[in-house]
């Protein structure tokens, strides 16, 4: 899908068709293929502007067997089979020939592109043609920046004492050579993405094609046909509306412009001058640029200064900046632990337990962390320095019940009940809520079971007997007997055999004997009475 989608991004901002096949290392009957679809729905170029979520939509419904393919080596190992006869093949023949051979004569099923990459990963001696120097085309006003990173060379901070290694950010329009300078003492993620922020505003727009080198800032995984573009420079391209065409590994010749100037930035900017802070160094680095770099005579241009050719043919060809501000970011991988968390710098974020064990992107602002699967967006959280933090439903519900069971909540609920329900609430929350917070919850539990209207019975039976405890509101409950009526007071109504104070002490009272407490003739034993 990844690269269904960069053929038709290409394609829309105005690349022909040959020139998608060159730069992707594509068959032009496959850029027709793909492209047939959006065609025949009267797409065109330079048409609404589309983003790549639009794109991809779009691309799953007309290519459903694509839309969860993954690039993969499975035909290498068939490839690997006919090895000896592509190295013999290398020295007369090319790439595209020796596979058309293969899938006619051998009837090879692997894909041209597939073999490409065979060829370029087992047989590196095929590089070698590569050497061969082809002068490149002049570059159109607007339509590319040369981009790369150059060492400038130690420098110690006055205040800490501190060494430090200082690169320049150098970004170049090959038409005017006209060039953006930053110095930065880290080549992370955060520098590439604002130095590259900086250089659009310097240059008062955006090139078209962004040319960097295979950096990791820029390039997750260099390819000569399918180049992996990270998540933060494809984000900050999309947002500028330019297209990221990265240099071949180890070829400085795809980005000459930016290559030869570096001694010169060396030389004229840095050498022999004194900094105080990598502020300074940047607020330097732009009036250089400008006033000395900018002013130079250019022989490539015929003697002219490159600003002033800058000034009359490409800033007025340049993309317009966007009116909002690019929102910086930073993209990482974490992986979803047991306790639902992942690690964002020093934070721990939470995120839906069902992800627990799937690796996942996330996206980190000044004040948002956004949490990505498989492209979709699954959880959002304020940013936190440092600590930890935790939606509680995030947990299944069954574990984090009794969390979520607050007392305010448990006293919510048993309102609804009834008023007895809620003074046997009341009087168990009382003292050391947190504590009889459980027995709480196990009253309200009863609700699933024997309805509100049995509850609130066998809660109000439970205070008139004076133990409104779980353990007496479900026995009520369990034995039916939260409708019986109340007991009398007194005697119960049991029967008694009752004598006044004369009736106590009078001797003709008869006397029952048990018959246990007789001697073996049937006569009384009178000590055992009288006990």
């Amino acid at each position: 899908m990844t690269d269904i989608v960069e053929i038709y991004v290409h394609w829309y901002a105005g690349r022909s068709k040959t020139q998608l096949a060159a730069s992707l290392g594509l068959d032009r009957k496959t850029i027709r293929k793909y492209l047939a679809p959006a065609e025949a729905a009267g797409i065109t170029p330079g048409g609404p502007p589309m983003s790549e979520p639009d794109w991809a939509k779009l691309i799953k419904s007309w290519f459903p067997e694509q839309a969860n393919r993954r690039l993969n080596q499975l035909t290498w190992p068939e490839i690997e089979k006919h090895r000896d006869y592509v190295v013999e093949l290398l020295n007369t023949c090319t790439v595209t020939t020796i596979h058309q051979r293969l899938r006619d004569e051998r009837k090879l099923q692997a894909g041209l592109t597939s073999f490409r990459r065979w060829v370029h990963e087992n047989l590196p001696d095929e590089a070698a043609r590569a050497k061969v120097t082809v002068l490149r085309e002049n570059v159109e006003p607007g339509s590319e920046a040369q981009i790369d990173y150059g060492f400038l060379g130690q420098w110690i901070n006055a205040n800490t004492g501190r060494r430090h290694r200082i690169w320049a950010f150098v970004m170049v329009l090959p038409a005017s050579r006209h060039m953006f300078v930053r110095p930065v003492a880290h080549m992370d993620q955060h520098a590439w993405t604002q130095a590259h922020v900086e250089a659009f505003r310097y240059f008062g727009g955006v090139p078209r094609r962004l040319v960097p080198d295979n950096l990791k800032t820029g390039v997750d995984k260099p390819d000569l046909y399918d180049p992996k573009i990270n998540k933060s420079y494809a984000e900050l391209a999309s947002y500028y509306g330019a297209l990221v065409d990265p240099a071949r590994a180890l070829k400085p010749k795809d980005k000459p412009r930016v290559e030869r100037p570096m001694p010169y930035v060396r030389d004229s900017y840095w050498r022999g001058r004194t900094f105080t802070s990598l502020e300074h160094m940047q607020a330097e680095a732009l009036l250089w640029s400008r006033n000395v770099a900018g002013q130079r005579q250019c022989r490539p241009l015929g003697g002219a200064a490159p600003l002033a050719v800058f000034e009359s043919i490409e800033a007025p060809v340049l993309l317009p900046l966007p009116e909002a501000p690019f929102v910086l970011a930073r993209w990482s991988k974490a992986t979803v632990g047991p306790d639902i968390h992942i690690k964002v710098g020093r934070t721990l974020y939470s995120v839906p337990w069902k992800l627990i064990g799937r690796r996942v992107d996330v996206r980190s602002t000044a004040t948002m962390v956004q949490v990505f699967h498989e492209g979709e967006l699954v959880k959002t959280h304020a940013a936190l320095e440092q600590g930890k933090r935790t939606d509680k439903t995030d947990y299944p519900p069954e574990k984090i019940a009794f969390q979520m069971r607050t007392p305010i909540w448990c006293r919510g609920q048993a309102s609804q009940v009834g008023d007895a329900c809620r003074e046997v609430i009341d009087q168990l929350l009382e003292v050391n809520a947190l504590y009889r917070l459980r027995a709480a919850q196990g009253v309200l539990g009863l609700r699933k079971k024997y309805g509100d209207i049995r509850l609130e019975a066998a809660c109000r039976k439970a205070i008139t007997v004076g133990d409104p405890s779980y353990r007496t509101v479900k026995g009520i409950l369990v034995a039916g007997t939260e409708t019986d009526p109340e007991p009398e007071t007194g005697d119960g109504g049991a029967s008694a055999f009752l004598h006044g104070p004369e009736g106590l002490f009078a001797t003709d009272i008869p006397l029952q004997i048990p018959d246990d407490v007789r001697d073996d003739q049937g006569n009384d034993d009178v000590e055992e009475v009288a006990r």
